[in-house]
């Protein structure tokens, strides 16, 4: 188990203070919420299934409900000693959040947004895990897209990205290849087609609940990747602390038309936004008006037709640190950062 019981506590006083303005016990139903709040611990079976657990929060101390199947190997493999020692075995055929829910308290969606607040700045230990998970997501990228070619098949190239991923520890949530005419869907789920003379590839990695977001070109160079690092460029200047999500947004959107895009680029594809414990947490919109603040990731993803860029970076003050790096990719520095470029095939 990786977690760290300061980090731990920490948490658990971000949360104290979320229940002090609900006035009330709540109730940890999400991937997202209990993962972070339990220090990484894998909260799932199918990555496409509900959470094996729930976590109510309460002034006399967290209560674990977990499916009976389960506490066995999550006790042994996942929590921490004083989370363990808080579990109630629920039969499996009762979903841990009814089991949570029966015993009271305010449902998650209703603090979504002071939840989201709560785990947006990364504490140390949790800061560490993952800048880990995106450098070795970023070496698999490497060493995956470095032995490829152009005949070879987008599925062989995802299955071989969702092996190397697995072989590290981290779920593979999501594998996107986009080779010959297909380089213009912007979530182009693999086919049989080959990459041809460029492709794009897009990985968002799970690893101790944290995700990892990176998209990566092979072959030739497209025409609107350095204008496309320029709209980029024009989302992670107005990502400051202090500053609501919608506004950051707004001025990325702007971005488009300054560099010769379309004006409504922006609205043909969502532009990513912070990320975290879900792959954007949240999602930025017209109406998400979170507070930026400081020590947070973002995964900003401007993208046209044929071009696309993404990263995952934290944001400390007035500088960046890019997550998802490799020294190995081909990389040119934009306004003082460096950014990769398409790795041209062998």
């Amino acid at each position: 188990m990786a977690g760290s019981p300061v980090d731990r506590q920490r948490k658990q006083e971000r949360l104290a203070r979320v229940r002090a303005a609900a006035e009330g016990s709540l109730l940890l139903t999400s991937h997202e919420a209990i993962s972070w709040y339990l220090e990484g611990v894998r909260t799932h079976v199918s990555l496409a299934g509900p959470p094996v657990l729930a976590v109510r929060a309460a002034d006399d101390g967290d209560t674990l409900f977990v499916a009976a199947n389960e506490a066995d190997r999550l006790i042994a493999e996942e929590l921490l000693p004083e989370d363990a020692a808080r579990v109630v075995r629920v039969p499996w055929q009762v979903p841990p959040t009814v089991a949570a829910a029966q015993a009271g308290g305010i449902a998650e969606d209703v603090v979504a947004a002071p939840l989201r607040a709560a785990r947006a700045t990364l504490l140390p230990a949790e800061r560490e895990r993952y800048r880990m998970l995106g450098r070795e997501t970023a070496e698999v990228l490497t060493d995956v897209l470095g032995g490829s070619d152009p005949v070879q098949s987008e599925r062989a190239l995802a299955g071989a990205l969702s092996g190397a991923l697995a072989a590290r520890g981290i779920d593979p949530l999501v594998v996107l290849v986009a080779g010959g005419g297909r380089i213009g869907y912007r979530h182009p789920l693999p086919t049989a087609g080959p990459l041809g003379e460029r492709a794009m590839v897009v990985v968002c990695g799970r690893r101790h609940g944290l995700i990892a977001n990176a998209t990566r070109w092979v072959g030739e160079s497209g025409v609107d990747d350095e204008r496309v690092l320029a709209v980029e460029r024009a989302f992670l200047d107005a990502s400051v602390p202090g500053i609501r999500l919608n506004d950051v947004l707004a001025a990325g959107a702007r971005g488009y038309a300054a560099h010769g895009f379309d004006a409504e680029e922006w609205l043909r594809h969502h532009q990513g936004g912070p990320t975290g414990y879900a792959g954007r947490d949240p999602r930025a919109t017209e109406g998400t008006e979170d507070v930026l603040v400081d020590g947070q990731a973002f995964a900003w993803n401007p993208t046209v037709p044929g071009g696309k860029v993404e990263d995952t970076m934290v944001r400390d003050g007035a500088g960046w640190e890019v997550l998802t790096t490799d020294d190995r990719w081909p990389a040119v520095e934009y306004a003082g950062l460096l950014r990769p470029v398409a790795m041209p095939f062998r």
